[in-house]
């Protein structure tokens, strides 16, 4: 959530100051509204995009990109379930406006979709290692990556119900002030509030880039033991260099999730161990941790370009779909209009026609 945290008993005290920082955060509304509201419209757009073209294109059906659609179905999740009501409750002067039961569901979903995105990628590098040690193996079946799938969402789930636990719906009406509080507290369990921060920080940031760093290196070693010239094995040397481009797209993606989320990271575990504000002002925490908050949350709008840019098969199938598209609304224009499009391209002089195919194809 977007809101400083309240030391413990603080909220019970009415003359205390609550959310010293509110007021500055109010004033740059108008800039973080706007942001926030482009950052859900890409997210979403991107992300359902990447996953009906893999459920629809049967060529896409794979462990790799059944794992980067469970990614893809992530970030529409987080962008379209969690981020408006946070972003509502941030910049709300009356706090939480959407219920118990919200409260509650938001706090679990926003850490699980987190907790799915970091799996889903440790996953893809995994299976990039598998298919560069073991080329011959058979797959696994589609069947086993609905399971795996599945055990990740039951995984991730099952590492924020301790967030969930301790999260509380304070109505602060009740003691003079028109806020409703949605937080989470750890109320007389300082050390194992610090030690559960530890732990996500380290299951939530470190572990993707610790399984790509490693699959990175046992993938190189393989590579390089192998030491098969191109001329001499002509397949297998193209074989390499579409792993490797598939292990690239892989790295940028894991890349830019920890520059995205280096910073929320940074300024949640500086609040867990600083709860008197002594190197976070409370005048510019609020600002501070909405300015990270829309930073990470904007990871999920790099992904679909990321695989749609890199990813040789996801712009094929991409380009193809578009150009399908435009040659069916073209033969229904040359049968309304015989004798002007169609006439035209015939007409044409040699190479033209299919400049003009190719152009339409990769533009």
């Amino acid at each position: 959530m977007a809101h400083s945290q309240l030391p413990n008993d603080s909220w019970q005290n009415s003359s205390a100051p609550l959310f010293t920082g509110l007021d500055l955060l109010l004033e740059l509304k108008p800039l973080f509204i706007p942001l926030y509201a482009t950052l859900v419209a890409v997210a979403c757009t991107g992300n359902l995009f990447l996953i009906l073209l893999i459920a629809l294109t049967k060529k896409l059906h794979c462990t790799t990109n059944f794992l980067i659609g469970n990614l893809a179905a992530a970030d529409f999740i987080m962008c379209l379930a969690c981020v408006p009501l946070t972003v509502s409750y941030a910049f709300e002067v009356r706090g939480w406006l959407f219920g118990m039961f919200m409260c509650y569901f938001v706090t679990l979903m926003q850490a699980a979709t987190v907790f799915v995105s970091v799996l889903s990628l440790t996953a893809i590098a995994v299976d990039r290692y598998v298919v560069v040690a073991y080329p011959i193996r058979r797959r696994i079946s589609r069947k086993s990556c609905i399971c795996i799938v599945a055990c990740i969402w039951l995984l991730s789930i099952m590492a924020s119900v301790p967030t969930s636990l301790h999260t509380q719906y304070l109505d602060l009406n009740t003691i003079g002030h028109d806020m409703i509080i949605c937080e989470e507290f750890w109320k007389h369990e300082e050390r194992e509030r610090l030690l559960y921060s530890c732990l996500m920080l380290l299951l939530s940031y470190m572990l993707p880039l610790l399984a790509v760093s490693v699959s990175f290196c046992a993938i190189t070693y393989h590579l390089r033991r192998r030491n098969i010239p191109g001329a001499a094995y002509p397949c297998q040397d193209k074989w390499t260099k579409t792993k490797q481009k598939t292990f690239r797209v892989l790295t940028v993606s894991v890349v830019c999730f920890a520059i995205c989320w280096l910073p929320l990271q940074v300024v949640n575990f500086i609040r867990d161990i600083d709860e008197e504000f002594t190197i976070l002002d409370k005048r510019y925490v609020n600002v501070i941790q909405v300015s990270c908050h829309l930073i990470a949350m904007s990871s999920a709008c790099y992904n679909p370009f990321i695989y749609a840019s890199l990813h040789d098969k996801f712009r094929f199938h991409l380009s193809s779909y578009f150009y399908r598209k435009k040659k069916s609304s073209s033969i229904v224009s040359c049968k309304a209009s015989r004798f002007n499009t169609c006439s035209t391209l015939a007409d044409a002089p040699a190479g033209v026609s299919d400049k003009i195919a190719l152009q339409t194809r990769f533009s």
